[in-house]
């Protein structure tokens, strides 16, 4: 796991600070190789690809978390009520590390469970297979 003096700057902004990288800037938001991606800070396997799907925002986006419900599985996340910036939100958080990852909003796909988990590229580490 990486100490926050070690994470870069715009990582601890988001990460620490429950900042968000500007739409369509970050490294995985075309990003489509295979693979499990995990938390950037501590390792935590988070979104497998497999789940990943265009939603157009400017974020990576996925369906479910790895160990999700639909695996059977507690998830490796934690979902918290955030009410900052004047909005009613759902935020993503590591359940490892507590690193802040993004938000979930229900309009993923419809087939997958409806979810879509809105994510920081620069939370994230993506682990080919």
């Amino acid at each position: 796991m990486k100490h926050d003096k070690e994470l870069e700057p715009e990582l601890y902004k988001v990460a620490r600070e429950k900042g968000t990288e500007a739409p369509f800037t970050g490294k995985y938001v075309d990003e489509h190789a295979k693979g499990m991606y995990a938390c950037a800070i501590c390792g935590n396997e988070l979104f497998s690809s497999d789940t990943k799907f265009d939603s157009s925002t400017g974020w990576p986006a996925f369906a479910q978390p790895a160990g999700g419900a639909l695996a059977g599985k507690p998830a490796n996340i934690l979902l918290t009520k955030d009410t900052s910036h004047g909005m009613v939100r759902t935020e993503v958080s590591c359940k490892k590390c507590g690193a802040h990852l993004g938000h979930v909003f229900d309009d993923g796909p419809a087939e997958a469970g409806g979810k879509r988990y809105c994510i920081n590229s620069v939370c994230l580490d993506l682990k080919e297979s």
